[in-house]
């Protein structure tokens, strides 16, 4: 949530779990997710891996995998409480409200697509979050960078 950056995503059919070694793990979401997220930035000291309580979050086999990572600290939302989420909430909102109610007839490869670009070129690199006072994610990085090296 440091910089509102989405660096691990995936979609899929579904929310099963399987043992990341098997060679099922190309289907299944979570896991490609957090392959995705773990080769765009590196494990700090000191990361919370946040989630809901989903089943694809919970099952022994991803907190497992988590928990190979001595650096992390899981931390899960209590039950019904939404404002833990509030961050994940609101960008899923908005790409439901953005892009998938106005596209119920695509194909799910046109879909595929669209989100890829509504995460990876819209989200990530030029939408303003208040959260960041109206800088995009980059702008925001910028502005620590060259505070960190002034």
């Amino acid at each position: 949530m440091y910089d509102r950056k989405i660096i691990g995503w995936s979609l899929s059919d579904g929310m099963s779990t399987h043992d990341p070694n098997d060679s099922e793990q190309a289907k299944q979401t979570s896991f490609k997710a957090w392959n995705m997220a773990v080769k765009n930035r590196n494990i700090e000291e000191g990361l919370i891996f946040h989630s809901d309580r989903g089943v694809q979050y919970a099952s022994k086999k991803f907190v497992n995998v988590l928990d190979s990572y001595k650096k992390i600290t899981r931390s899960m939302s209590p039950r019904g409480n939404c404002w833990d989420n509030a961050v994940a909430e609101s960008f899923f909102k908005s790409l439901k409200t953005e892009l998938i109610y106005g596209n119920k007839l695509i194909s799910k490869e046109q879909m595929k697509l669209e989100i890829f670009e509504y995460i990876e070129v819209w989200y990530n690199r030029k939408s303003r979050h208040s959260a960041l006072n109206y800088a995009t994610i980059e702008e925001f990085n910028n502005q620590i960078n060259y505070k960190n090296v002034a």
